[in-house]
């Protein structure tokens, strides 16, 4: 069920790495860029290597990013901790979409070892339009491991049930993150953005290793550091869908900017939802994973194997002519 058949010594050919440095913890791994990150101490002291692998052909269907550590292949949405530091609120944030790109990449729920992959629209991948003035994304996109938005609970501050993701996170530093980039976030408020009668939080963060980071840790300081940015978030949330020839999104709390305090509660109840999703007999979605505790769990082998059976990489494709245009929407009056 969970691939588990490709078990056997397979050689993975045709990747293209990208290596990082990257903490290893008795749970699963987490990780950061080369950079000297100014962040808490969390009594890990073991550094190993950390690689990205991408399979297939960017911007394609048969693309794939992989994530792995010393041990093997690893599933980014189960493997790698929430925490960095729980009680200074340190959280691992996985980058989906680099600041500035339009391809709509995600981690896929339902692939076993959870790679990243372009989401798909009527059978092409799907980029998001560039609604002016804006280009791509406004921020580095992605979500925090080991969180889940139950599809099955109402939450009761927006009526509406969970979208069945990890919880989605935006990061407003300086630097562009590359995509699988795995890298360590506090956060400073949300957003309960409402989209297809789904809850779909939206929480935004900022990386600890940012030079403003001492001084922004809540949304009146990200206004006094980032003039224009939070009404601009919203602006874009609302409308991003527009282009396509849906409707504007709408948000609980009136589209009020939640503060952090309120944002911990919430991960915490995402995370609780998928402690309870890895226990699960019968899941929907793909729990295959080395984390302690895991229902279904692999083998460096299996997961070897996984990856191998992908296509090898290649050259990316071109990006389509559509993304050289800028769409008008009608500002909103939140």
């Amino acid at each position: 069920m969970f691939a588990d058949i490709f078990l056997g010594a397979l050689t993975v050919m045709g990747i293209v790495s990208i290596t990082q440095e990257s903490s290893l913890t008795n749970e699963a791994l987490a990780h950061h860029d080369t950079r000297h990150h100014d962040v808490p101490s969390t009594g890990v002291s073991t550094v190993a290597k950390y690689e990205i692998e991408e399979r297939g052909s960017l911007h394609t269907l048969d693309y794939r990013c992989y994530f792995k550590g010393p041990n093997g292949y690893i599933s980014p949405w189960h493997d790698i901790p929430l925490y960095v530091d729980e009680p200074k609120k340190v959280f691992n944030m996985i980058v989906e979409i680099p600041r500035w790109s339009n391809a709509k990449m995600e981690i896929t729920t339902r692939d076993p070892m959870n790679p990243i992959r372009q989401d798909v629209k009527n059978g092409v991948p799907r980029f998001t339009h560039n609604i002016f003035p804006h280009r791509g994304a406004l921020w580095n996109y992605g979500a925090l491991p080991q969180t889940w938005e139950n599809n099955t609970h109402v939450d009761p501050q927006t009526g509406a049930t969970g979208d069945n993701d990890p919880i989605d996170i935006v990061e407003i530093g300086s630097t562009i993150h590359k995509r699988g980039a795995v890298i360590q976030v506090k956060i400073v408020g949300c957003l309960a953005l409402v989209d297809g009668g789904e809850t779909d939080w939206k929480l935004m963060a900022l990386d600890v290793a940012d030079s403003v980071a001492n001084d922004v840790n809540s949304m009146d300081d990200v206004e006094r550091v980032f003039p224009g940015l939070p009404k601009a978030t919203r602006e874009y949330l609302r409308t991003y869908k527009i282009p396509s020839g849906k409707g504007e999104n709408t948000f609980g709390f009136d589209g009020k900017f939640m503060d952090a305090a309120f944002c911990h509660e919430v991960i915490e109840e995402t995370h609780s939802f998928w402690k309870k999703l890895m226990k699960e007999t019968k899941p929907h979605l793909n729990t295959l994973a080395q984390v302690d505790g895991a229902r279904y769990k692999t083998t460096s082998a299996a997961a070897a194997a996984i990856v191998a059976a992908t296509p090898a990489a290649r050259p990316a494709a071109d990006l389509p002519l559509d993304l050289q245009r800028w769409h008008y929407i009608t500002e909103s009056k939140l």
